[in-house]
C-alpha cells in the first residue's frame, strides 16, 4: 500500500466583518470574501517565512488571473471568521490557493484563487524554487 501524501501547510487568518462590509441587511458584501483570501494568501506566505514585498523586490510578481467563491452562509456583521488557505501548484509558471471561511455557525464559504507567476515586464517566469519548496 502506498503512503498517503503528506498534508500540505495551511495557514489559519482571522478577521472580523466590520459594518463597512456589510449591507442593508447586516451581512458581508460578497466581494469582501476575496479581500479575505487575500488577507489569508499575504498570512500563508508570511508564516513560510516569504512576504510580496519579497517577492516583488526579486522582480515576482503573482497576479490574480482566475478567483472563485461559493458561499454556503452569510457572514454578518461582528461575526469573527476563520480563513484557512493551502497553497498548490498547477503548474511550473502557476500557483493556486484553496480557501476554506469559517464563522460562528459553521462553514460560510469555498474559493480558490489561481496565480500566474510574472516578471516586471509582464512575461511569464518560472515559479521560484523558494515558494515550490513551501508548497510541496
Amino acid at each position: 500500500m502506498a503512503d498517503a501524501a503528506p498534508a500540505r501547510r495551511r495557514s489559519l487568518s482571522t478577521v472580523r466583518v466590520r459594518y463597512a462590509e456589510t449591507d442593508q441587511m447586516g451581512v458581508a458584501y460578497y466581494a469582501n470574501y476575496l479581500v479575505w483570501f487575500e488577507v489569508a494568501r499575504t498570512d500563508w506566505l508570511r508564516e513560510a517565512g516569504l512576504s510580496y514585498r519579497d517577492l516583488e523586490a526579486d522582480g515576482v510578481l503573482l497576479p490574480v488571473i482566475e478567483a472563485r467563491a461559493e458561499y454556503k452562509a452569510p457572514a454578518r456583521y461582528d461575526d469573527t471568521l476563520t480563513v484557512a488557505a493551502v497553497a498548490r501548484m498547477v503548474s511550473p509558471a502557476r500557483l493556486a490557493f484553496d480557501y476554506e471561511i469559517t464563522g460562528p455557525n459553521g462553514l460560510v464559504a469555498l474559493g480558490s484563487t489561481v496565480h500566474a507567476t510574472m516578471d516586471r515586464t509582464g512575461r511569464p517566469i518560472r515559479i521560484p524554487a523558494r515558494v515550490t519548496a513551501l508548497v510541496g
